[in-house]
This record gives C-alpha cells, sequence and structure tokens, in this order.
C-alpha cells in the first residue's frame, strides 16, 4: 500500500505525462497474459507509445486536479491500461491495440483522447484507419511530386518536338 507522498508523486507523474501527450488511449487488460503483455508493450515501444499501468484512483485524481479529459472519468474501472502517444504516433495505439484485439479477442479499448476530442470504444476501427503523420507527409510529397513530374514530362515532351523539328529542317536543307 501506498503512503500519501507516494500517492502525490505517482499523481505528479501522471499529469506531467498527460501533459506532454497528444493523445491518450485507454484500454482493459483483463485476461492478458504477462508474455503477451510483454509483446504488446515492445509494439507500443517500437512506436514511442508510452504504455503505463496506474491505479484507477489516483489516474482519476489527476484528471481532476488538471480539469481535463471529463469522458476518461467514466472509462477508469477494472483493470486498465494507459496508452500515452506524442503528435508524431497518435494513430499508433489504435493500430495495436486493434490488431491484437482482433488476434486474441483481448486488451479491450476504452476509449481516447487525441488533442481535445473524445472516441469512445466505437470508434476504434476508423481510428486504426487513420494514417500516421508519416503516410500523411509521404502522401503530401507524393502530391508534389506529381505536378513537378508533370511539368518534366511536358518540357521533355516540347524538347522532343524541337529536337525532330530542326532534324526535319536539317533533312530538308540537305535535300
Amino acid at each position: 500500500m501506498m503512503n500519501k507522498t507516494e500517492k502525490v508523486e505517482v499523481i505528479s507523474a501522471i499529469k506531467e505525462q498527460i501533459e506532454n501527450s497528444t493523445s491518450i488511449y485507454l484500454v482493459d487488460y483483463h485476461g492478458i497474459s504477462v508474455d503477451e503483455i510483454n509483446g504488446i508493450r515492445r509494439e507500443f515501444s517500437k512506436e514511442g507509445v508510452n504504455y503505463k499501468v496506474y491505479k484507477n484512483t489516483l489516474f482519476k485524481k489527476a484528471l481532476d486536479e488538471l480539469d481535463k479529459y471529463p469522458e476518461l472519468e467514466n472509462l477508469l474501472e477494472g483493470m486498465t491500461g494507459f496508452a500515452f502517444t506524442s503528435e508524431e504516433n497518435y494513430a499508433a495505439p489504435a493500430k495495436i491495440i486493434k490488431k491484437f484485439n482482433d488476434d486474441k479477442d483481448k486488451f479491450e479499448f476504452k476509449g481516447c483522447y487525441i488533442e481535445s476530442q473524445y472516441f469512445g470504444a466505437g470508434d476504434l476501427k476508423t481510428l486504426a484507419l487513420m494514417p500516421t503523420k508519416e503516410e500523411v507527409m509521404s502522401s503530401i510529397v507524393g502530391s508534389l511530386q506529381a505536378p513537378i513530374s508533370g511539368v518534366v514530362g511536358a518540357i521533355n515532351a516540347v524538347m522532343r518536338d524541337i529536337v525532330g523539328l530542326v532534324d526535319e529542317i536539317s533533312k530538308q536543307k540537305a535535300a
């Protein structure tokens, strides 16, 4: 059992984690083996996601002190795990949670906040389909490159036409 000082320290750490995160995902990890949770932690870690387990009462106290994310308070029942992300990887937890849930029918998504937007348990599929920041950036780069390659193609076509025209003129003069 924690003493009051330890509780204050944990609440402070939770508040700092919340303040430094772009998204917070809550999951029910009931029925998951130690090996499975370690595998999930590795997947989260690869994606830069910080997965923690806190006592629900301490997490609720941190939320109350921050006066943020009111919908999460209703989800703080049972065995709750918390996945925190930066702005870079706000969609990664949803993809990992959905994959594990589809494979094992465990690790139930409770809800999340991405910035100030709340998503409930029924939104997991939609969240898992969201592109990551990296995917969005590569899509933008691809979109920008398409017009450039079109311009290059048009310039090349004009150059071919000029070369063809010069070639025809030289053939006519030679004849």
